[in-house]
């Protein structure tokens, strides 16, 4: 029996390689470039205090070298925290994308940004830079402050993660001046 052990022992060592090559080859295949989760919630923190917390019925993760990323294609809810953990803003969208290597969201599809004071700006696509801590778009966007009794349309939009300071590129004073300055931005003048 002994003799038995060691035999298998010796072929099973026989097997295993540590050849780079033969590795990548193998974690190269399709099956395993690819993750699937259903009702995911991610944390990101600092300093041990969460700062944002990320909401999905379904997440796709690609581990592709050249482009890993996050897809949520059932949509998204982001939450971000205040120094209390009490959420303060909100980012919600139709479906996203986490790029890795560009730290950054790409939220799509009725892409919402909204405050405790319920100011909101809507978008067809909303970018969160992970890094510079700020959203911004180049698309139309309308912002809406209901305490103020207005509303602001206009193309390109920046704003902090709590959405208390924002400024709009090109702002436009109407819709239909908004479709006019797209008209003009449409042929570079």
């Amino acid at each position: 029996m002994k003799d038995y052990f060691i035999l298998i022992l010796v072929l099973f060592s026989l097997g295993c390689s540590t050849d780079i090559g033969e590795v990548n080859a193998i974690t190269d295949n399709e099956i395993f470039k690819q993750e699937e989760a259903k009702f995911v919630s991610i944390l990101y923190s600092d300093s041990a205090n969460v700062k944002v917390r990320i909401t999905a019925d379904k997440m796709i993760r690609h581990l592709t070298k050249t482009n890993p990323r996050d897809e949520f294609p059932e949509g998204i809810f982001v939450e971000f925290l205040g120094t209390n953990g009490q959420a303060i803003s909100w980012l919600e969208a139709d479906r996203a994308t986490r790029y890795d290597k560009k730290n950054e969201v790409v939220a799509q599809g009725n892409a919402k940004f909204y405050n405790k004071k319920k100011e909101t700006l809507t978008s067809t696509e909303l970018i969160w830079d992970e890094d510079k801590s700020i959203l911004r778009t180049n698309k139309f966007v309308q912002i809406t402050q209901p305490m103020r009794g207005d509303t602001s349309y206009g193309y390109g939009f920046e704003a902090n993660e709590e959405f208390t300071l924002f400024t709009i590129k090109n702002k436009a004073s109407s819709i239909l001046n908004a479709q006019s300055l797209k008209k003009k931005i449409d042929k570079g003048e």
